[in-house]
This record gives C-alpha cells, structure tokens and sequence, in this order.
C-alpha cells in the first residue's frame, strides 16, 4: 500500500511557482524547487513527475486563478458593470505599476518562453486568453444594456481590444514604465470607448 503523502501539495505548487516566475522554466532546476520546497527530488518526481509536468500543473492553477479572479472582478449586475470594467483596468495598471521585480504575468511570461514548442502550454495559454476575452464581452456587453457603451459596436471587438491594452500595459510595466504611464494608458482605454450618443 502507497505511504499517504505527507505534505500540502498546494504549497508545493505555490512554491514551485515562484521558482518558475521568478527564474522562469529553463532556468529553474528540480533542484531548485526541492530546495523550495523542502522536499526531495524523489517526493517531487513521484508526486508530480518531471519539471514539464510540475511546470504544467503550475501553469495550469495559476491561468485557473487568474481567470477565477477576473470572473469575480467583472460579473455583476448590468447597472454596476462599467464601474466593474474601469475598477479592472485600473487595478491592472496599478497591480502591475506594484511589480517592481518586473516578474510580469506567469501566463505571458510561460507562454513566450514555451508556448511555441509545448502544445500544452500554448493550448492552456489560449485558452486563457480567450477565457478573459469572454468575461471582458461579457461585461461590455451588459454596459451596452445598461446605455454606458454604445450598443451599435460589437462587444467581442471591443473585449478585445481592451484585453490587447491590458496585456500591452503588463508588457511596458515589465520594461519598467511607470505608474503614471500606466494608469495613463488605462485612463486612454475607457476614455475611448465609444459612449452613446445622447
């Protein structure tokens, strides 16, 4: 009979994914994340097999989490949803202007070192990224509803385009923007989205 496992698999998760944010995947030894972790190379192995797979379980809750936290962020009701869309772009550039590490965001960073040979990877990230896509139409579409945006455009462009401003507001706080060009940038966002004609 299999000894139960004698450690909290979600911490080792966590820890294992600061190794990878902060290091990112190739540079990141199992090594590495045992000392993390405080387990051995063995205990890592048997529990969640080689680097790939552990980084694939990493990659896998943190895109979960980042979606679970922007569905909470956007879904509410019709009336409250453009102060929910500006409230979520602002904290995007404020979360990111906080980053003074210059980590950026694990999907992004995950998908550029590995999305192009790692289909699992890649399939995760756009899967994400359409996931956040949704939820941002989602709520755009009830600010349409709610006369905030004009409802002759089509929520799925507008979805999209500001998720482009806030993966481009993630990628110039990685090179190190500043707050105020941040939070600039997310201002410019909603200020051009289009308003109803009154």
């Amino acid at each position: 009979m299999a000894r139960p496992r004698k450690f909290d698999e979600q911490q080792v998760l966590d820890a294992a994914r600061e190794r990878f944010w902060s290091g990112g995947y190739a540079a990141t030894r199992m090594e590495d994340i045992a000392e993390a972790t405080g387990l051995g190379k063995g205990s890592l192995y048997g529990a969640f097999g080689g680097k790939k797979e552990l980084f694939h379980r990493v990659f896998d809750d943190y895109c979960g989490s980042v979606v679970d936290a922007v569905s909470r962020q956007l879904c509410g009701k019709d009336e409250d949803a453009y102060a929910r869309l500006a409230a979520h772009v602002y904290a995007v550039a404020a979360s990111t202007a906080a980053d003074t590490a210059h980590r950026g965001c694990l999907l992004a960073k995950g998908a550029a070192e590995l999305a192009e040979h790692d289909e699992a990877v890649a399939g995760r990230a756009r899967a994400t990224i359409e996931a956040l896509q949704a939820l941002l139409e989602s709520d755009i579409a009830a600010c349409q509803r709610n006369g905030d945006i004009a409802a002759d455009t089509e929520p799925g462009e507008l979805a999209a385009l500001v998720l482009a401003v806030l993966r481009g507001i993630e990628a110039l706080g990685k090179a190190g923007a500043s707050e105020e060009t941040l939070t600039g940038i997310a201002r410019t966002a909603l200020a051009v989205l289009p308003r109803p004609a009154h």
